[in-house]
């Protein structure tokens, strides 16, 4: 499938409504958590065991995006979008078939192996292509796409509470529910497949084109519509090469810790607030905990675009010093006070998953500084394998350890003190790792072929 280049007079701002369409859609992954206490109690599950569907998604999103990053390179966004409309859709599908058989490993299987693959490819889809129109500001530019990633769960947590109330919370609902999404979303991002466009630079030349430049001025009206212009300059790093760096494996350590941070309270955010307040005069309700994860959802996609483009002033680097430092302080009052005050419970929550969502609309525009955008989209597929781990860690760590304390007789907060100290220690050593971050080698640089002057033949270069 030809990537489709955009004809003369496109604008390069219909982009990122295509690239939204995926990215709301895939985004429902956040909402996961509303679907566990159903589960638990319909198929008699752990809480460890109702994550592992979510689990496995996470997973396989690093892993396809690391494997297809090269794929998405080369075929183009309307290629990486259909694919991940097929795999994504198809894995509500085998869920729902899965729940109404009462066949875990069917759920665990469809949405998180075959969907986990749509979520990896959908979500590196549109993130070179979108740096490539807007040079001028990547990471406001990322951080549009990505920021439909994390608002995702706004929509489908309160939609999804709503069909199992209406349908029900047994197998039977809950199959009905996942059949009633993996149609949904088809649709939905069936837009993005038709609307999407590249550069006529990148179209025509098969380069990356005049929105591939780092650090180009911002591009005329004629380059914003997709007219052709000058190749890329500046550094310029492969994808085989930036992981020879160690830019990249500080940046890996850093992307692993503050993901594995904040996707532990996300994953478990409903029965978490549930618990914590469980022992108050004024518990939490289901549907009160549904909207913490919509409110929790609303706070990561509005820090995937606030803090993105906020780092396009300050520094990428400086950005990561908010989200790792604060961040940490933002788990420590949780801990120590969370269970005192919903308010205070709430704003903190909500201010880490801002900066959690915020990494991973920076993290495409750090990798651009860094590496240039010669095989941006590759390598921030390689560098999502640093979110495959995570997607297990973080989960793991919250639900064993509450499990475990369960057993010995603790309730409410006390079910997460530990994890929470764990999350804070984490952000400590992303902190130092962000701190290590140094400018490439050029000796890693991709090197233009020397053209002739009046000394040499005029041969092309080989």
């Amino acid at each position: 499938m030809r990537p489709p280049v955009a004809p003369p007079g496109w604008s390069r701002w219909l982009v990122p409504p295509a690239a939204l369409s995926v990215h709301l859609s895939i985004g429902q992954a956040y909402a996961w958590s509303v679907f566990k206490p159903p589960l638990e109690f319909a198929l008699d599950l752990s809480g460890t065991q109702s994550a592992l569907p979510f689990q496995l998604g996470i997973v396989m999103l690093g892993l396809s995006a690391a494997f297809g990053g090269t794929l998405v390179e080369r075929n183009g966004p309307r290629w990486a979008m259909s694919v991940a409309l097929v795999c994504f859709t198809s894995g509500f599908l085998l869920a729902a078939v899965g729940a109404e058989t009462r066949q875990y490993w069917l759920i665990v299987f469809g949405y998180g192996f075959v969907g986990g693959i749509g979520l990896g490819i959908g979500y590196i889809s549109p993130v070179s292509t979108l740096i490539k129109w807007f040079p001028d500001r990547p990471g406001m530019a990322t951080g549009i796409a990505i920021m439909g990633f994390g608002g995702g769960a706004l929509i489908a947590s309160p939609w999804s509470a709503r069909m199992l109330e209406s349908f029900g919370a047994d197998s039977s609902g809950i199959a009905l529910a996942f059949l009633v999404h993996g149609l949904s979303y088809a649709v939905f991002m069936a837009l993005g497949v038709v609307l999407v466009r590249v550069p006529r630079a990148e179209g025509v030349s098969g380069g990356p084109g005049p929105s591939g430049a780092p650090g180009s001025p911002a591009p005329s009206d004629a380059q914003a519509s997709g007219t052709p212009s000058a190749p890329a300059a500046g550094p310029q790093v492969s994808a085989r090469q930036a992981v020879r760096t160690p830019q990249f494996w500080c940046l890996w350590v850093v992307l692993c810790m503050n993901v594995t941070a904040g996707i532990g309270i996300l994953e478990k955010a409903a029965p978490m607030i549930s618990d914590f307040f469980a022992d108050t005069s004024a518990p939490v309700s289901a549907s009160a905990a549904a909207g913490f994860v919509a409110l929790l959802s609303a706070a990561n996609m509005a820090g995937r675009i606030g803090w993105s483009s906020a780092s396009d002033l300050v520094g990428r680097k400086n950005v990561y010093r908010l989200y790792l430092g604060a961040g940490a302080l933002m788990y420590l009052l949780i801990a120590l006070f969370g269970d005192e005050s919903k308010p205070l419970f709430v704003v903190c929550a909500l201010v880490i998953l801002s900066f959690y969502g915020g990494g991973f609309a920076t993290v495409p525009a750090y990798l651009k500084d860094l590496f240039g955008t010669h095989q941006v989209g590759a390598i921030h597929g390689r560098l999502l394998t640093a979110w495959s781990l995570a997607g297990v860690l973080g989960p793991l760590i919250v639900n064993w350890v509450a499990d475990r304390q369960e057993e010995a007789g603790k309730h409410g907060a006390g079910l997460y003190g530990l994890s929470l100290s764990i999350m804070i220690g984490l952000l400590v050593v992303g902190f130092v790792a962000n701190e290590l971050v140094r400018p490439v080698h050029p000796r890693h640089h991709v090197h233009a072929p020397k053209e002739p002057t009046d000394d040499t033949t005029a041969s092309p270069a080989r």
